[in-house]
Order: C-alpha cells, then sequence, then structure tokens
C-alpha cells in the first residue's frame, strides 16, 4: 500500500493517500472525498475503501477533517458532531466558509504532488455529500465531478444563526426536502457566475434511509438537470426524464439506476436508489461507520463514472479549459421515479440503527448497540445560549 499523511491547515486536519506507484513525472487524479457526522478520515476511508481503489487505479486521496475546535467568532467552520455546515450561507460561496477552505487545501496538494487538473472530484456522505454537491456549484472549474451518497441539493437550506440559530430550516430539509429543486437549479446556476460547466453527477441513497429523506436523491438530480438545462441556453423548467433505467440485483440488494442527459444526449447523471438500505454507503466495509455491506460498491462506481466523465471534457461557458452496463431506454409516458416513504411534518424514525445527521437541536434518536456509544448532549446549543448572554 502506499502512504496515509496527516496534514495540518490553519487549525484543520486533513489526510492524503499518495498510491505506491506515484511519480513525480506523472499527473495524478485526485478525490476528495468528504466525511459525515461523528466520522473522521481515518474512519471514512476505512468504510469506503477509497484508499484501496486509490492504490490500484493510481489517483491521490485527500481527506479533510470538519473536526474544529470552538471558535465564538467564526460558528460557520464548527460543528460538535463533526459535521458539515452545508446549510449555513457562508458555506454556499466561492471564496468563503467551506467551500474556500477545500479549493485552498486542494492548491496545498498540488504544490507537493502533480495533479491532473481535469481529473480532480469530490464526493462525500451526507453533510459531507451536500458539501461536494455545493462544491461542483461553487468551483465549477476545479472539480470534474461530483458523487453525491446521502446528501441535498445546493440550496437546500440558507441558515443564518441570527435569524434560525437552532437552524431548523435545514432539518426540515432533510426530513421533507425543498418545496422546489428547479429553484435550486436556478440559485446553482447563477451561483456558477462566469465560470459555469456542465457538471457530472452520480447519486447513491437509499431507499430506508431516515435521516436525509430519499427524496433529497431525485431533488439532487432535478438541481442538476435544471442548471445544466440552463448552462445548455434553456428556459423555463428542464425536462427530467431519464435517458434509460435499469433495475437489477448487486451483492444482495436490488436497485434502480437511472440514466440523464446532458441535454445533447449525452449521459451526465446518474441516480443510484438502493432497496433495503438506510442512512449508509453502499457496498462499504463493515471496518467503518455508517457502511452497508451490502448493495452495489459505491466506491468502484463512482470512480468508474467520474474516469467515464472526463474522458470527453465537458464545454465550459465563457471560459477555457482548466490547466455501468445500461439497459433499455426508459418510456417517458410510462416512466415513474421509485417509490419512497412519503415525506411529512411528523416525520418519525424506524428502529433501524443509522447515525443522526441532525447537527441542530432537534432531539436525537436513540443509538443501538450497533453503533454503541450514549446519545451526544445537545452541546452546541449550549455554547450558542452562552454567546448569545454575553452579547445581550
Amino acid at each position: 500500500m502506499g502512504e496515509f499523511l496527516d496534514y495540518s491547515y490553519k487549525g484543520f486536519n486533513y489526510k492524503l493517500y499518495v498510491p505506491s506507484d506515484y511519480q513525480e513525472e506523472t499527473e495524478f487524479p485526485l478525490m476528495v472525498l468528504l466525511h459525515g457526522c461523528h466520522q473522521n478520515p481515518d474512519d471514512f476511508a476505512a468504510g469506503t475503501k477509497m484508499n484501496q481503489l486509490a492504490e490500484q487505479e493510481n489517483f491521490l486521496v485527500l481527506y479533510p477533517n470538519m473536526k474544529q475546535l470552538f471558535n465564538p467568532l467564526n460558528l460557520s467552520d464548527y460543528n460538535p458532531f463533526g459535521c458539515w455546515n452545508w446549510f449555513l450561507d457562508n458555506n454556499q460561496h466561492r471564496d468563503m466558509g467551506h467551500p474556500k477552505f477545500i479549493y485552498t487545501l486542494i492548491n496545498e496538494v498540488t504544490r507537493n504532488y502533480r495533479v491532473d487538473s481535469n481529473k480532480v472530484f469530490a464526493a462525500g456522505l451526507s453533510a459531507g455529500a451536500a458539501l461536494a454537491c455545493i462544491l461542483g456549484v461553487t468551483y465549477p472549474d476545479v472539480f470534474n465531478g461530483i458523487g453525491v451518497c446521502a446528501g441535498l441539493p445546493y440550496g437546500a437550506a440558507n441558515v443564518s444563526f441570527l435569524t434560525d440559530p437552532m437552524a431548523k430550516a435545514a432539518s426540515e430539509s432533510m426530513q421533507q426536502g425543498v418545496s422546489d429543486p428547479f429553484a435550486c437549479g436556478n440559485s446553482a446556476f447563477e451561483e456558477m457566475g462566469r465560470f459555469r460547466k456542465k457538471m457530472p453527477v452520480i447519486v447513491f441513497h437509499g431507499i430506508c434511509d431516515t435521516i436525509v429523506h430519499p427524496i433529497n436523491a431525485q431533488q439532487v438530480i432535478i438541481q442538476w438537470i435544471q442548471t445544466n438545462f440552463l448552462i445548455n441556453g434553456g428556459k423555463g423548467k428542464a425536462d427530467v426524464t431519464p435517458m434509460f433505467v435499469k433495475s437489477d440485483f448487486m451483492n444482495g440488494k436490488s436497485y434502480t439506476q437511472h440514466v440523464y442527459s446532458d441535454g445533447c444526449d449525452n449521459p451526465l447523471l446518474e441516480l443510484w436508489m438502493i432497496d433495503q438500505m438506510g442512512h449508509t454507503w453502499s457496498g462499504g466495509s463493515p471496518n467503518g461507520s455508517y457502511t452497508d455491506p451490502l448493495g452495489p460498491n459505491a466506491t468502484e462506481i463512482i470512480w468508474n463514472f467520474f474516469k467515464r466523465s472526463s474522458q470527453t471534457p465537458v464545454e465550459r461557458s465563457g471560459l477555457l479549459e482548466h490547466p455501468g452496463r445500461i439497459e433499455q431506454p426508459a418510456q417517458p409516458e410510462q416512466f415513474e421515479h421509485p417509490k419512497l416513504p412519503a415525506p411529512s411534518e411528523q416525520f418519525e424514525y424506524p428502529g433501524q440503527p443509522a447515525p443522526s445527521e441532525q447537527f441542530v437541536p432537534l432531539e436525537q434518536p436513540e443509538q443501538s448497540e450497533q453503533h454503541a456509544g450514549p446519545a451526544k448532549k445537545n452541546l452546541f446549543r449550549t455554547l450558542l445560549e452562552k454567546l448569545f448572554k454575553k452579547r445581550r
């Protein structure tokens, strides 16, 4: 195996996997892998088995770590559960917050290693998946593909601690989805600005996910279809009918794969809905947390998707370029998205063991013995109360 190296930058820790065949005279692809809540780079690397794949396929893997000391002057960088604060406005724009931090880390890596700028990708789980989606919008000139596992669309929540200190809007989006994913697509188009580029995106989501409702998977796809549609010069709302649909059984679980075009009859987006799977990384290793060893191997499928999409560079709007088996086409009039549990305001958590991604103060579902350890106290609420009391 190669080296799994520890680094630190301005209070943030991160790790970098360098395959054993790395050579300074060769440019290597770079995967940015963003963990979910209650995880860290070592745990996430073990669960996804991404380092093993990077060793086989010869690419670098960057693991930013959200664990950060509390700073009352910069709340957007702090989360007591180690979640990326995807829902804060400060973390949804270029040259600000988390996106700027990730971009800075990429530059740090490129100073020490040779990176192929046409093969830089980002993928994540849950809060990390929501941030990966944001990175595709805020830095489309840097990223060449996005992987979203149990995440949310861009703009699913836009929270300020002054108006929504408990971030209820984020919890509502996680549990119910957004009211208009096409509006999210419009917002993403505007945020891209002069860096607009059609973005390859692949989405994985468990049908039984009780932490981030699976309707969010469809809405991530709709957001990106709409964004790419506008980049193509489209007006109004995009057609969200898939090019192809395939249902099959893999590694102990059934799944449905939807493939969507870029507006020019080329496959650009994929949606994988996994039956009988909760809030986990599909096909992962039990050596890491929040994985399901059954089902399609998300790690390999995401990487193969990125490899295919990078073989044909996607045209950018007004800028120079930055230095599975598919079966029958779906009939539009007969196509239906996979049936999902209906979101509601009284969304309840079934008794399955699943990590709680609720950064904010809604009561956490009790953890099962499978995920040992007492439920975390609402540290963030306490800190906020103290902070605001001092200010008053």
